[in-house]
């Protein structure tokens, strides 16, 4: 394996971890203000994809369906919270199951009504196309480069917004004492609709920018959430720090095991199986190193400070 090999493997993992951080920090922030299991965040993650392929579509701009991507996903996401998960925040945890499970059937009939079966392509933007040469003869797409650094800025972006900003204080003692705040007058009904509007449209961001890596169609959340839940999990449940690290370390883990793995085995055993058997092994192994991670740590990485 020479040297430019790993070190596009390791980019892709990391892209591959910036998307899931996007899926992941508005989960957890879900979860841990609102104590909600949302199983519906990934159909908002489709919906985000097919607006911004709509809109991009309609006008040939990218950009603009990468802000629509932003706006729809919000306002669905608003919409959701203000109809239907309102009324489940004082019911338990199976309840909440229930109800967003039936959310997923709903938005994906709906999108198959409106789009059809057939899947929806997203153009690369001129702006960022291309590829950058790297070390070690190595070269990357542009775009996915563009993916790494606009996680970083959201991840920055988030980290003021929680820890400097009034409206972080108040999603940060929601977190905390919901009763409390709200005895002191903070309006927390409108600050769950605000929160759940964020991880909405982080959620649709991340729709958006890998529906021009990959076809946009219906369903194509619901893979991607199960990878987010793993994500909060081994960071800690309600930590945008842990969501991070986790997302990270999940992507590194799951695109360097699918890339070792099958070499590996191909010493041993015919290289088909090798990557058949290998591909399996790769798949299972987030799961082996969530279930190490919670042995050593039961909270996760980075579990918030009330936790």
């Amino acid at each position: 394996m020479t040297i430019a090999l790993a070190l596009e493997q390791l980019l892709n993992g990391i892209q591959l971890g910036v998307m899931l951080f996007l899926m992941a920090a508005g989960l957890t922030l879900i979860f841990g203000v609102m104590g909600l299991i949302n199983l519906a965040h990934g159909s908002l993650y489709m919906v985000g994809a097919f607006a911004c392929a709509t809109v991009a579509a309609w006008t040939g701009s990218f950009w603009l369906g990468l802000i629509a991507s932003l706006a729809c996903a919000a306002a669905a996401g608003a919409i959701v919270e203000l109809a239907v998960i309102r009324r489940l925040y004082d019911r338990d945890h199976l309840d909440q199951v229930l109800a967003t499970f039936a959310l997923i059937l709903i938005f994906s009939e709906g999108t198959r009504w409106l789009f059809g079966d057939f899947p929806l392509y997203l153009d690369i933007p001129p702006l960022l196309q291309g590829i950058v040469n790297l070390p070690g003869d190595a070269s990357y797409p542009v775009y996915r480069l563009a993916i790494i650094a606009v996680g970083a800025l959201i991840a920055l972006g988030l980290y003021l917004l929680i820890g400097k900003t009034r409206l972080g204080m108040r999603i940060r003692a929601g977190e905390s004492d919901r009763e409390m705040i709200g005895a002191l007058g903070v309006d927390i009904r409108t600050l769950y609709t605000l929160v759940f509007a964020l991880g909405s449209a982080l959620a649709g961001l991340a729709g958006a920018l890998v529906g021009a890596l990959q076809s946009v169609q219906v369903g194509m959340g619901e893979p991607v959430l199960i990878l987010a839940f793993v994500v909060i999990v081994i960071g800690g449940i309600g930590s945008i720090k842990g969501a991070l690290y986790g997302a990270l370390l999940v992507g590194i883990t799951d695109t360097l095991g699918r890339f070792l793995l099958p070499q590996l085995l191909a010493v041993f055993v015919d290289p088909s199986q090798a990557g058949m058997i290998g591909g399996a092994m790769a798949s299972m192994l987030i799961y082996v190193v969530m279930a190490v991670i919670l042995a050593v740590k039961p909270r996760g990485l980075f579990p918030p400070a009330h936790a």
